[in-house]
């Protein structure tokens, strides 16, 4: 199909061909809706598409990392623990194999605007792909565009002409951009920042991290899986997929329900001690309940940190930078990466470590950036510098309300969803993964299959009721709202600067972006929802 073609027909229009937007087009299919999706990339994997800079991984098990259909775990075999990119597109080709999925896909198209027609109770939906402008008139809009649609490139001074190749992690080239024997500069220290960093160190004849915070990382753990073990995986597919809804962050282990304060030293010691072998974030949302909302937990959880990580760096003054002795914001506040030798590279003559608090970047020349004075040679320039992650990808496309607002201009102040799915103004308009749902405090599948069958349901009802129109109200926004931040008041995020809190992005209100009241009270509500007949939305 393509994005000129009459569509007056198409019940729903979904957005994005990652793991929310193929579970919607599949279900939705199978319900005997007439919906086609559109994606900007040339296949489906949504972030596992554009995600291919060198390192680029899966920080939850593959276990968890995938859809619950049987026939898709059934006849899939996991190389590692943790996937990476290719690895991940592999698994979506193979998704796509088995559903027949890319036949009902536009692909090489963005969606660049849309507005609602009260006339004709369609969104128009104006499209841009390599034949043009296009316009589609679905009944539905369903927007998967993920939490990091929109990246992040913070202004520096002469950084268009750097001479070098320069690319953010999240636009990396297709083909890649050769790092052997270059000096390689890598400005950022989250996710992407540390995975690039640990692939360059093996490769660059010079790496330079520059580091405005460091990263509180956790061991990933990372091991291969013969055949034995994905036969076991298989076996527990199951039971995991069941465990994985009933938990906070939709993995298969839970927050403990012991509290660090109730433990001897001996007690948190041996406790720290087992979650740190287990690896990945297990330490983290797999720890003692008070850790994210009593400082004194948290620290006890921080200093045990700061000393593993200290004790693999032979640099003092290099250890109190990239470990500080004073944790500069609640641990765990912040998304912690996952590393396999992140720390050691620092032990290498070749690799260099900016502090950005002592030394700020002035400006960037053709040559490399310009900190205190200091030129810094690059030949390639890595801009791992982050999204205007949750609501960038609808606030970044000209999507307007009856009223002829854009969601940018309504949420300037502040977000205003219903249930992280629905916003007064904008009919028909539902969101998948966005602002105040799970999504970044969830793992990817299991919130896209939480919220999809929710969608499904919804749209199911709706159809067999013969309506035609749905709408959130006001007070069910600020109700949602109010909720949402009356949930994160008594923690400790919004003691740290992260992009849970939009605290990343320059004149972005600061507030929790993501619902916190975790996978298990989300889907109470919405069940709540489908029990009242959708009633707390206006149907017509």
């Amino acid at each position: 199909m393509s994005a000129s073609a009459p569509d007056d027909h198409l019940d729903a229009l979904v957005v994005g061909g990652g793991f929310s937007g193929v579970y919607l087009l599949d279900r939705l299919r199978e319900e005997g809706f007439d919906v086609k999706l559109v994606e900007a990339g040339s296949g489906l994997g949504g972030i596992w598409h554009w995600n291919c800079y060198p390192g680029a991984r899966v920080d939850s098990p593959c276990w968890i990392y995938q859809y619950s259909r049987e026939e898709l775990w059934q006849g899939w075999d996991w190389s590692e623990v943790y996937p990476d990119y290719r690895e991940m597109r592999a698994y979506f080709e193979h998704v796509d194999a088995k559903r027949d999925l890319s036949r009902d896909c536009i692909f090489h198209t963005r969606v660049v605007g849309a507005e609602f027609d009260e006339a004709t109770r369609r969104w128009q939906v104006h499209t841009r792909g390599p034949d043009g402008e296009g316009t589609i008139r679905p009944r539905f809009f369903l927007m998967c565009a993920g939490f990091a649609a929109k990246v992040h490139i913070p202004k520096i001074d002469g950084l268009d002409g750097f001479a070098g190749p320069c690319h953010h992690t999240g636009l990396w080239p297709q083909d890649g951009v050769d790092l052997v024997g270059k000096r390689v500069g890598v400005l950022g220290t989250g996710a992407s920042g540390v995975q690039v960093a640990q692939e360059a160190a093996r490769v660059a004849s010079h790496l330079t991290v520059f580091q405005r915070t460091p990263n509180l990382c956790l061991p990933m753990q990372q091991r291969s899986l013969d055949a034995e073990a994905n036969a076991a995986i298989r076996r527990d597919c199951p039971d995991l997929f069941r465990a994985r809804l009933e938990s906070f962050g939709g993995l298969e282990y839970d927050l403990d329900p012991k509290c660090a304060l109730d433990a001897t030293e001996d007690e948190r010691r041996a406790h720290f001690e087992s979650l740190w072998e287990l690896g990945g974030f297990k330490y983290w949302i797999g720890n003692y309940d008070d850790m994210l909302r009593d400082e004194r937990a948290n620290r006890f959880a921080y200093d045990f940190w700061r000393d593993k990580v200290r004790q693999r760096i032979d640099d003092p003054a290099l250890a109190e930078k990239l470990a500080p002795a004073e944790p500069l914001h609640p641990f765990g506040c912040k998304r912690p990466s996952l590393e396999q030798w992140y720390y050691e590279i620092f032990n290498e003559d070749h690799v260099e470590l900016v502090d950005l608090r002592e030394t700020p970047i002035e400006r960037a020349t053709p040559n490399g950036l310009v900190c205190d004075g200091h030129e810094h040679a690059l030949d390639v320039l890595v801009l791992a510098t982050g999204f205007d992650a949750v609501t960038g990808g609808l606030t970044g496309i000209d999507i307007r309300g009856l009223d002829g607002t854009t969601l940018h201009e309504k949420w300037a102040d502040g977000v205003r969803t219903y249930q992280g799915l629905a916003n007064a103004g904008y009919p028909n308009l539902l969101v998948s993964y966005g602002p105040q749902a799970p999504t970044g405090f969830c793992n990817g599948p299991t919130s896209a299959e939480a919220q999809g069958d929710h969608i499904v349901e919804c749209l199911r009802y709706l159809r067999d009721k013969g309506l035609t129109r749905i709408e959130a109200t006001p007070e069910s926004e600020a109700a949602w709202r109010r909720e949402c931040l009356e949930l994160v008041e008594p923690t400790l995020f919004p003691k740290a600067d992260s992009w849970y809190m939009g605290a990343n992005i320059p004149g972005k209100k600061r507030e929790i972006l993501m619902y916190p009241g975790g996978l298990p009270l989300y889907r109470e509500h919405l069940a709540a929802s489908v029990a009242r007949g959708f009633s707390d939305y206006e149907l017509s």
